[in-house]
């Protein structure tokens, strides 16, 4: 069984075959997903959709979506949290974070939101998963600022310190469609050589997809465009076994034991369906 521990399943590209997508996935054997918010807005949908599929999900303001929040957002996101923090399913704060690779980005802004949601995380005990573009040393500093119970580095892409940080702090590395790619050497050989322990699963999808869905620039000035999915999610996961040298049975395992400890909740819950499948 494997566990996309990043997926924005309620992204608009697959409002036209979103069943099929879930299907898809379970059929490869991705039965769970995390499913990560990037508004107030979108709170509600994603709830349900999450509950729809039983799939997990968290609650956050993306740092590119900042410039349209308000401090209304996170008073509204707050009450969410309260509401639902008896909910199995929610299992995270995000997904948030700081972003310096997009131009034109109001950096004070972003660092305002991502350290009020590290507030309400650490407020309501949950993990966080974290947008890291660029911004590696400044969300180590929030974390600092303001401790909270670890999370997941999403698609991490820094130094070798930056990572041993983020471990440090409790903290799982995200790692996707990019470490398929040969010309990502420092990505590949991050996944090859931290802690096991260190080391979680995810799609991003519908974005990062993997090698063999890459479009040429020629082909996307066309319009042709690669959407990800999370059935994708086992072969990536077969790219890193050949990395480690590991079975991919003993990677669908490890990743998966390493996305329960980031994120206990999500542990708790299937853990509690299983039993009451058994039952």
């Amino acid at each position: 069984m494997w566990i996309d521990s990043h997926c924005h399943l309620d992204a608009p590209e697959f409002d036209n075959d979103r069943e099929a997508v879930v299907a898809r996935a379970r059929s490869a054997g991705v039965p769970q997903m995390v499913l990560p918010s990037v508004t107030v807005a979108g709170f509600q949908a994603l709830h349900d959709l999450a509950h729809q599929h039983r799939f997990a999900y968290a609650l956050g303001i993306h740092p590119l979506y900042t410039s349209q929040a308000s401090d209304a957002d996170l008073t509204a996101m707050e009450a969410r949290l309260s509401a639902c923090r008896d909910d199995p399913q929610l299992v995270a704060v995000g997904e948030i974070g700081l972003d310096l690779f997009v131009p034109g980005q109001d950096v004070a802004r972003q660092t305002h939101f991502y350290i009020e949601q590290l507030k309400l995380a650490r407020k309501y005990q949950l993990p966080v998963i974290l947008h890291v573009r660029r911004s590696a040393d400044l969300l180590l500093a929030g974390l600092r600022r303001v401790g909270v119970s670890g999370g997941i580095a999403h698609a991490f892409n820094g130094s070798d310190s930056q990572a041993q940080r983020f471990v440090d702090l409790g903290f799982k590395l995200g790692f996707g469609g990019t470490l398929t790619f040969e010309r990502s050497a420092q990505i590949r050989r991050l996944a090859q050589q931290l802690p096991a322990s260190a080391l979680v699963l995810e799609t991003d999808a519908p974005d990062i997809p993997p090698q063999w869905l890459y479009k040429s620039a020629a082909e996307r000035a066309q319009g042709v465009r690669a959407r990800n999915e999370p059935c994708e999610l086992p072969r990536i996961g077969a790219s890193l076994a050949e990395l480690r040298g590991w079975t991919v049975a003993e990677t669908a395992a490890i990743v998966r034991g390493n996305t329960y400890a980031a994120l206990p909740r999500l542990a708790a819950w299937d853990q509690a369906r299983v039993v009451q499948g058994a039952a």
